[in-house]
């Protein structure tokens, strides 16, 4: 990513643009620059892009896990002074989304989520890294997309260097398993909040009729798929996440 974060006390964010706040909730193993297309895109667009960058690995091990983190994220909205955002998360980031919604609905003007967990248990439990081989971990990355080479280098590095620091992993499995302990099937049904479901057809990390059970359970839910896409649609077909999003940004008259 290359603009600079703003760090103000216990916050470290980007911020971009002015207009309705839309802030991005990173996944675990994802990093605030999985959104440039987004970032890229829609402070132009009349709206204040937010990232702020999420405690996963700074927290006390027993507070690691996914409500936690959706208070980090409704006291970052209170300390922005914003009335209410929209919420938009990939995978454990729109898992964060869901329940800050859950918990705080009059916060949030509307919720986005793609390839999100919260249903499927094995959305990441089969994503548990493995230590030390680095050609275990380029499939694992190459798997979270369509086309495999999304997955550059770069990322791959990453994640590596990510599971073989030892507090980072540990956190990681925390909140891993924080996750699909918090199943969110029955919540789901009571919340109102207009929520927009951009998915991958061909995800693998949370399938297809995850997106469908998500649609089926949200009360007020647009779904949008992208053909050829895997778990991170905002990597792989930024140009058409943008336009679903701002598609249905317009329809709503957010």
């Amino acid at each position: 990513m290359a603009y600079p974060l703003k760090k103000e006390g216990k916050y470290s964010y980007l911020e971009l643009g002015e207009g309705t706040p839309i802030i991005i909730m990173h996944g675990l193993m994802g990093g605030l620059s999985n959104f440039d297309g987004v970032v890229d895109f829609f402070p132009a667009k009349g709206y204040k892009v937010v990232i702020p960058e999420l405690p996963i690995y700074t927290m006390p091990l027993l507070k690691t896990n996914v409500k936690s983190i959706a208070v980090y994220v409704k006291e970052f909205i209170d300390y922005k002074g914003y009335e209410e955002a929209i919420l938009l998360g990939n995978s454990l980031g729109g898992h964060i989304g869901l329940l800050c919604t859950k918990l705080y609905p009059e916060k949030v003007k509307g919720l986005v989520i793609t390839g999100s967990s919260g249903l499927y248990e094995s959305a990441m439990g089969e994503t548990y890294p493995k230590r030390g081989d680095y050609d275990y971990i380029q499939k694992k990355a190459e798997a979270v997309f369509y086309d495999p080479v999304v997955a550059t280098k770069e990322i791959v590095d990453e994640v590596y260097a990510s599971v073989n620091d030892r507090n980072k992993l540990i956190r990681t499995l925390a909140i891993a398993k924080s996750a699909i302990r918090h199943n969110m099937a029955k919540d789901l049904p009571h919340m109102k909040n207009p929520t927009c479901i951009i998915w991958g057809k061909n995800d693998t990390v949370t399938p297809p009729e995850v997106a469908d059970e998500f649609h089926l359970l949200l009360p007020d839910s647009d779904l949008y798929w992208i053909d050829k896409c895997g778990h991170a649609a905002m990597m792989e077909h930024p140009d058409l996440f943008n336009e679903l999003l701002y598609g249905w940004l317009q329809k709503r008259g957010f």
